[in-house]
């Protein structure tokens, strides 16, 4: 690396202080101010148990939840290694979430959307192999779908907390 590239980048920075940036966790930030303020609606299914174990996580489980997170999780299994006789080796779990985020007090719909994402599993070996893989796979996008909403709630906090 040249000197002049090292300059470069320890001078990126100030360059970004300058632009306004901020740590998005920074201490007194608004996503800072999200921990322990979401409370996440109560999981129907293995699914949503992981959805919102995973949520809970990363936001923290809340004491005294200022915010209420609704959310409806679709997933479907698609095989995609397929031998020449039609059996399937391998297959893509993908999944969605439609998500709303509401304040408790009124009600009012704060901000909201829809993740996507999707993992594989193989569907080679025994049963009991392919039922674990499945499991596994299930939880993994579960926290995929978890995260990416918890990116977006961090994200765009500045724009619709007080």
């Amino acid at each position: 690396m040249s000197w002049c590239d090292r300059r470069s980048f320890l001078l990126m920075p100030l360059a970004l202080a300058a632009c306004g940036f901020s740590p998005t966790l920074a201490p007194g930030s608004a996503a800072a101010g999200l921990q322990g303020k979401v409370r996440v609606a109560d999981p129907g299914d293995k699914n949503g148990f992981d959805f919102v174990q995973r949520m809970e996580e990363r936001l923290g489980r809340p004491n005294d939840p200022v915010y209420e997170l609704t959310y409806a999780i679709t997933t479907r299994a698609v095989g995609v290694g397929i031998t020449p006789e039609g059996a399937i080796l391998r297959y893509n779990l993908t999944g969605s979430v439609d998500w709303t985020l509401s304040r408790r007090a009124d009600g009012m719909r704060v901000t909201g959307g829809r993740v996507e994402g999707f993992t594989s599993y193989s569907a080679t070996g025994s049963t009991v192999a392919e039922l674990a893989a499945q499991t596994d796979a299930s939880l993994r996008l579960m926290r995929i779908l978890a995260d990416r909403i918890v990116m977006r709630l961090q994200a765009t906090a500045t724009t619709w907390t007080p």
